[in-house]
This record gives C-alpha cells, sequence and structure tokens, in this order.
C-alpha cells in the first residue's frame, strides 16, 4: 500500500524535491540506468531529428539539460535550443554543463509555458510529463507552442510487457532503486520512492497514444526502448 502523500504531486513539493536531488541527479541518473539513459535519449533525437530553418526547439521539463543537450548534438549547433524546467536548482546544473552551447535555459511552468502559439519545430519531454501536476495541461502546453506540423516526442518510463522482464523491472524499481537513490541523495521528500512509483502508475502505451490524440494530435505512434523499460511516444500538431 502507497502512503497517499507519496505521490503528492502539487507544484511546490515537486519543485522542492527536484531541487534537494539537484546535486545527486545526474550521477545517480546514469549509475541507476547503467548509462542507458543517455543511449535513449540520443535514440530519441534520431526518431524525431532536428530540421535546420525550421525553428526551435523546446525541451519541457529539462532538469539538467541532457535531452537539450542530445539535441544540440544532432542538430551539430545549428538549430536554437530552449530548455524550460520550473525547478531553478536543476537549471543552475543545465547552465553549467552546456556552457558555451548557445542553449537558452528558461524558469517556466510546464502548465503555463512564456511562448507565443506556434513557436517550436520540435516540443520534447523525457521523464518528465509524470510530474507535471495536471498532465493534460501540459500536454496542452506542448501542442499550443508547437509549430502546425510540428512534433511532440515524449520519452517516458513505461511497464515492460514480457512477463520475466515487467518481473525484473518492477523488482528493480521497486526494491533497488528506491533504496540506493534515497541512500545516496537523503531526499527529505522521498524523491526516490516517489519517482519509481510514480512512473509505474503513469499511463503508458494505448493509453498515452490516446490522450495525445485527444490533444489533437496525429499521427501518433510510439516505440519502447530496451525491452519496453522506456517507450518514445510521437505525434505531429495538425494544421489549422
Amino acid at each position: 500500500m502507497v502512503a497517499p502523500e507519496l505521490l503528492d504531486k502539487r507544484e511546490a513539493r515537486i519543485r522542492r524535491m527536484f531541487g534537494q536531488i539537484a546535486p545527486w541527479y545526474d550521477f545517480l541518473n546514469h549509475a541507476l540506468s547503467l548509462n542507458i539513459d543517455k543511449r535513449w535519449r540520443t535514440r530519441a533525437t534520431r526518431l524525431v531529428p532536428p530540421t535546420p530553418d525550421h525553428g526551435p526547439i523546446l525541451d519541457l521539463c529539462t532538469g539538467t539539460g541532457d535531452l537539450a543537450l542530445a539535441y544540440h548534438r544532432a542538430a551539430q549547433g545549428i538549430v536554437p535550443i530552449v530548455g524550460a524546467d520550473f525547478c531553478h536548482e536543476m537549471l543552475v546544473r543545465a547552465a553549467e554543463k552546456s556552457a558555451g552551447t548557445g542553449i537558452r535555459f528558461v524558469e517556466a511552468d510546464a502548465q503555463a509555458l512564456p511562448f507565443p502559439d506556434d513557436t517550436f519545430q520540435i516540443v520534447t519531454v523525457a521523464f518528465g510529463l509524470r510530474n507535471v501536476t495536471d498532465t493534460d495541461r501540459g500536454l496542452a502546453e506542448m501542442v499550443r507552442v508547437a509549430k502546425p506540423g510540428g512534433r511532440i516526442a515524449i520519452l517516458e518510463f513505461s511497464k515492460p510487457r514480457s512477463r520475466f522482464f515487467g518481473s525484473l523491472f518492477r523488482f528493480y524499481f521497486r526494491r533497488v532503486l528506491p533504496r540506493v537513490g534515497q541512500l545516496l541523495s537523503r531526499s527529505q521528500e522521498n524523491a526516490y520512492k516517489y519517482l519509481p512509483e510514480s512512473a509505474l502508475r503513469f499511463p503508458d502505451y494505448e493509453a498515452l497514444t490516446a490522450n495525445m490524440r485527444s490533444h489533437g494530435l496525429g499521427d501518433v505512434h510510439y516505440v519502447p526502448f530496451t525491452f519496453g523499460i522506456a517507450t518514445l511516444y510521437m505525434g505531429v500538431k495538425q494544421s489549422g
């Protein structure tokens, strides 16, 4: 039985939680995923590639900027990249990591983005949509700021459908990751108990693609990564 307060997604709690774990965030992400998360981000940039002269790219819930940096590399530095997050401590680290790249970071809430309609050729979010207090508002904002014909890309944890990998995944997520993450980060908000539990409860596969279609996206489909541990969801903003 999971305590309700563990899955509290109110803005103040989520901002505070990520601020507390910011110093450990990159190390634990890469260590606990055995660096596979880096390959997931690179693959996302190949499946939803940047196009020169088609406008900027927005990485929402950018955290310490890993996906923004992956897109900067994929675009060879010629496409403007913007990373947005509402956690100041995360953005400080993102700016440090990306110094000299020209990536612009903006402190902003995913539910009320400070960008005009129809601005970005690609709007991405990696392992962040489930942390938005109102997921539908966050998704609606992603669609709003994308250009007509622009692409939405959501990289998120999913539950492997294989019985063997599904059992292994749940054991790791519920037994190993929380203990190691909490031991090292000492998060007062139980971040490394919240993060895996929120991933296991977040709608995936057909449920998430149906929600994307309900927000007016077309050509919605998904590609599982690493036996379905993570999945990339893609859609296109319709014209008119």
